[in-house]
């Protein structure tokens, strides 16, 4: 984890640049294993390339990626990542979703955009999405590292769709994860190597937003049930600010048999008011 001066640095880094690059944060071992764990899930799917300009003829997109092996579990958990995204959203925040980005050799550069285009929200706005994206390969500028304008996510507005503008590659070594604000203008770039490009892309958001993927539908129950509690909560099994996200005035994580873990905001105002009550007694 992060101290209380190194985590402030990072923030400093993150609000003036829109993005902050962790280097060699994950250890070998766990690059090998989810390196292992996303071929073995292209195997399990059938492997294909995605469909469309903006997601990459020569990629492989794998979504829904917590179902697919417990290796994957620990990305959104992973303890700087999560720690500096909690810092920068809220400690309730929600994992919006999960997926491989496998650029294949010869898959041409992404179209410039902005991750919250599709939000005709005034800018510049206050962050409401991070996202974090694992290079299990060397990123380079050779094979495909995500492109970035700098300071853009302070822009008053979002970039022209495919728009050409000046870049910065996101170089890193493999272990290295890069977080970004939502609204920072940026692009995959091409890989013009002839090996393929790892990463995967761990992508949160605020706790009162609506979610990319729907974790509590595509994730059958009875895996999430074994998931651990704090990624319970990321999938949505949570009610943010004791308000949002109730069921029947519970908390959701109640529907996978554990005890709940927040009250609503009516229940606490009553427990508010009561003990606010005691106090006038006692002193009266």
């Amino acid at each position: 984890m992060f101290t209380a001066e190194q985590l402030q640095t990072q923030l400093e880094t993150f609000k003036t640049q829109g993005f902050v690059v962790l280097e060699r944060l994950i250890a070998d071992d766990q690059v090998q294993s989810l390196l292992a764990a996303m071929r073995a899930a292209e195997a399990a799917r059938g492997y294909s390339y995605a469909k469309t300009s903006f997601e990459g003829y020569k990629t492989v997109r794998i979504n829904n990626l917590l179902t697919y092996d417990e290796a994957f579990w620990q990305v959104p958990l992973q303890p700087e990542v999560l720690q500096l995204s909690e810092a920068i959203l809220d400690k309730e925040l929600l994992l919006s979703s999960l997926c491989t980005l496998t650029l294949g050799p010869g898959q041409e550069a992404q179209p410039l955009h902005d991750d919250m285009q599709q939000l005709k929200l005034p800018r510049p706005q206050p962050t409401m999405a991070v996202n974090a994206v694992w290079a299990l390969s060397d990123f380079t500028t050779a094979n495909g590292a995500t492109q970035v304008v700098p300071g853009s996510h302070r822009l008053d507005r979002s970039p022209s769709y495919g728009g050409q503008v000046q870049t910065v590659a996101a170089t890193m070594p493999a272990g290295s994860v890069m977080l970004f604000d939502g609204a920072l203008w940026h692009h995959g770039g091409a890989n013009q190597t002839d090996e393929r490009r790892y990463a995967i892309s761990c992508y949160y958001c605020a706790g009162w937003m609506r979610q990319q993927e729907n974790l509590q539908l595509g994730i059958p129950q009875d895996l999430a049930r074994r998931f651990p509690l704090r990624l319970q909560e990321l999938c949505g099994y949570s009610i943010y600010k004791g308000q949002y996200g109730h069921i029947d005035n519970q908390d959701p994580i109640t529907q996978l048999g554990r005890e709940p873990q927040r009250t609503t905001v009516w229940e606490a105002t009553d427990r508010a008011l009561a003990t606010h009550a005691s106090t006038k007694e006692t002193h009266a």
